[in-house]
């Protein structure tokens, strides 16, 4: 299988093995109007196995949604054919819109226009807590 290179654009790498579509879910790539490519199992001396997702334009991306779905992730901005800038990610503090909590006594439950926030509340074990009512999100 041959993948070309992107000239400018995004490519999402080192992504945990099979995490790729609920990334490219996530972050809503099937909305835009350029090039996506999904890489799955791409052979990884590092890892074993890995996902990639290539994006053929420069957008804003939701670096705290890519973090919390696989922390490991790097970002590489390309432009002109040559990386630009590489950013390693990490588990983010708080993280909305992603996760919805199961609480079915949580006020987001009721209070519809209430964003879905969760805070870390452990870095080891990824536990997120909704900030509402401290209930614990289910694992990614």
């Amino acid at each position: 299988m041959v993948i070309t290179p992107i000239n400018n654009g995004i490519v999402i790498d080192h992504i945990t093995a099979g995490k790729g579509m609920r990334l490219y879910e996530i972050l809503k790539l099937a909305e835009l109007d350029c090039a996506v490519a999904i890489i799955m199992n791409v052979d990884s001396p590092k890892m074993g196995k890995k996902d990639i997702i290539k994006i053929d334009r420069v957008i804003d991306l939701d670096f705290d949604a890519v973090g919390y779905i696989d922390p490991d992730v790097t970002i590489n901005i390309i432009s002109d054919g040559k990386l630009q800038k590489r950013k390693h990610l990490e588990l983010p503090e708080t993280i909305t819109g992603v996760i919805k909590c199961a609480n079915p006594r949580c006020i987001t439950s009721t209070e519809q226009e209430l964003p879905q926030v969760f805070r870390l509340t452990d870095r080891e074990k990824h536990t997120y807590r909704c900030i509402y009512c401290e209930s614990k999100a289910k694992r990614r």
